[in-house]
């Protein structure tokens, strides 16, 4: 049986790298209810793995991500629910909001790898990704509204990633964006003009050794300081700032790396000081 989720584990540094390759050229890579799990199930395990550093998201067959799967919502669409009823749709669409708040809380770094289409629920998880890198040819869609459909659980993603007045354009417009557009909005970091496969996936690799420099643990507390910024005052955040940086300067980690900045000798966790990349 064909897997909708395949994991590929690399060594990078003195950890290792995973891509998670959505795998359903078929429908390119849309959000069923079994990919959806698929990916919660591997951030679980991922929170919980001290020795992965990168996770590279992308998508098989020439597409990232088309969005939501409608075809298991086919008896419910303009269909009225029943007076009284529970809905069993919110809980499916909350459901996806649950990856996005993992993926976003993985205290990994995780790098959006996007060629062709990057629709509705697909730039929601690119939105979650610490790092985007999108080919030349990519597109970007939110067009949830065109189709009378509300862009639920990606939108305070995409409101944190583009700020109000972009967020407003992307969702309530539904047009395509370019690659290029996308990175003029912010959404994207890194546009590559890929020749071919072999041209792609070297530039990716470059990308995967910048991130190598990067120490994991302070990866790690980074993104979590990032995360609480936004709903604490200033005081609070500055405070927990504080906090963690006493306390990175006081690991074995900060050690490592200071030590090796004065001799000028690569940290132990780059790609240079004795891993594979």
């Amino acid at each position: 049986m064909t897997q909708v989720l395949e994991i590929e584990r690399l060594p990078l540094g003195n950890g290792f790298v995973e891509w998670w390759r959505l795998n359903s050229p078929q429908t390119r890579n849309a959000l069923t209810d079994e990919m959806v799990q698929a990916l919660r199930d591997q951030a679980t395990r991922a929170q919980k793995d001290s020795q992965l550093r990168v996770v590279v998201l992308c998508g098989n067959g020439g597409h990232f991500c088309a969005g939501g799967s409608l075809g298991g919502f086919a008896s419910s669409i303009g269909s009225p629910l029943p007076e009284g009823a529970q809905d069993p749709l919110v809980q499916v669409n909350r459901e996806f909001g649950q990856l996005l708040q993992q993926l976003a809380e993985l205290p990994q770094l995780l790098i959006a790898a996007v060629q062709g289409a990057a629709m509705g629920g697909g730039v929601g998880l690119v939105c979650v990704a610490d790092w985007v890198v999108a080919d030349q040819q990519a597109v970007f869609a939110t067009p949830e509204v065109t189709l009378g459909i509300v862009p639920a659980q990606i939108a305070p993603f995409v409101l944190r990633r583009l700020g109000d007045g972009l967020a407003r354009q992307w969702l309530l417009g539904g047009q395509r964006w370019s690659a290029n557009q996308a990175q003029q909005a912010g959404l994207v970091q890194t546009v590559i003009q890929a020749t071919d496969t072999a041209h792609w996936h070297s530039q990716l690799q470059q990308q995967l050794e910048i991130c190598a420099q990067a120490a994991p643990q302070a990866v790690a507390v980074t993104k979590k300081l990032l995360a609480a910024i936004g709903g604490q005052s200033l005081d609070a955040s500055l405070n927990q700032g504080a906090q963690a940086f006493a306390s990175a300067l006081r690991s074995a980690e900060a050690g490592a790396g200071l030590k090796a900045f004065s001799s000028k000798q690569p940290a132990p966790w780059t790609c240079n000081a004795g891993g594979t990349s």
